[in-house]
């Protein structure tokens, strides 16, 4: 692999420049007053003095620090700036014809002086031209790059805010729910051993999954499926026949991602504000499936539902934010009461 031995700036400079000494020289050739040596002097030498004098521009420009000054600051800058170089570039290029008709044609009747006078006009608006373009071009290039760089820093900066704020969110989340399953066993510990004893198992693989869980931001829906099995398996060795579960999964469970706790979250609630007030118990029911380009998430339950528990607690408003952060506001969330004493949390995500 070859290296590459001009910079960017360089090779927009080359090009630039010999590609006008060449229109110019072709404009030349097609008037039928061409003479090769004088257009191989003219390439030459008007690509010198066009770099030279954008070159020191450049440099003195980014000496002084222009490149960071804003256009009302730089406008004024600009301006003189066009004027001076266009001065330089009207006497540097009429000292080049004259020494051309000077040396190719052996002509010294006319001093200086009188052929600056004669061409002066001419080349100082052909210079006027030509560096408005360039330094203009310049100041646009260098712009563009620090707006990229500011969009490219302003993105990174909405990841790392973005991240923070969902790491810090779960973080919120986790020891509610880890609170309230201790509180569970605490019921069983003298009541029934044995199923304290299957309900630590069963804590000690949701404390697991939690874990694992807290290292990426989405994770499977079967691995949350499993979490939710698993806790509602929990419960229902406290409620026994007063809770009744069921889920359906219409959906290939491995391939669809998903924000970690965010069913159980649904779930835990329908235990806490549902099925624990209701001396009876109640059921609870799991439902996921496709629905056009969106993932329908239902989770229905025994229980009613009032203002203190709708928008109350750290779970629900942790989801919402959740769900807001991680899909931009694309996705949905909505619980609300049904008849006979049935409430509905729905959740939609797009489905990619």
């Amino acid at each position: 692999m070859s290296k590459r031995t001009l910079s960017t700036y360089w090779e927009i400079q080359l090009i630039g420049w010999i590609t006008a000494s060449l229109y110019w020289g072709f404009t030349a050739f097609m008037s039928g007053h061409f003479i090769w040596k004088i257009g191989i002097a003219d390439l030459i030498l008007d690509v010198s003095i066009g770099i030279g004098l954008t070159h020191l521009y450049r440099n003195f420009a980014l000496r002084n620090g222009w490149n960071k000054l804003n256009l009302k600051k730089l406008i004024g800058r600009m301006i003189l700036s066009v004027l001076l170089l266009s001065f330089l570039y009207m006497f540097l290029i009429a000292a080049k014809l004259h020494l051309i008709r000077l040396f190719v044609f052996g002509e010294t009747a006319i001093p200086f002086l009188e052929f600056l006078k004669s061409v002066q006009l001419q080349l100082f608006i052909t210079g006027t031209r030509l560096m408005s373009i360039w330094i203009l071009a310049y100041h646009l290039y260098h712009y563009s790059r620090q707006e990229l760089q500011t969009v490219k820093e302003n993105a990174q900066l909405s990841i790392t805010i973005k991240e923070a704020q969902l790491r810090n969110l779960s973080a919120q989340l986790n020891p509610h729910f880890f609170f309230n399953s201790l509180n569970n066993i605490k019921y069983l510990v003298l009541e029934n051993p044995q199923s304290a004893r299957r309900a630590i198992d069963l804590l000690s693989e949701l404390l697991r999954n939690s874990l694992d869980n807290t290292k990426g931001q989405l994770i499977t829906l079967e691995e949350e499926i499993n979490l939710v099995r698993d806790y509602l398996e929990l419960e229902k060795i406290r409620f026994e026949e007063r809770l009744d579960v069921q889920i359906e999964t219409e959906v290939n469970l491995s391939h669809q991602l998903i924000l970690p706790f965010s069913i159980q979250l649904l779930v835990e609630n329908a235990i806490k504000h549902g099925i624990e007030k209701r001396k009876n118990g109640g059921f609870i029911f799991v439902n996921v499936r496709k629905e056009q380009d969106f993932l329908k998430i239902i989770v229905q339950n025994s229980g009613k539902l009032n203002s203190e528990n709708k928008n109350s607690g750290i779970g629900l408003t942790n989801l919402k934010e959740r769900l807001a952060l991680q899909y931009n506001s694309a996705a949905f969330f909505e619980i609300k009461q049904l008849e006979n004493e049935t409430v509905l949390a729905t959740i939609l995500l797009p489905s990619k």
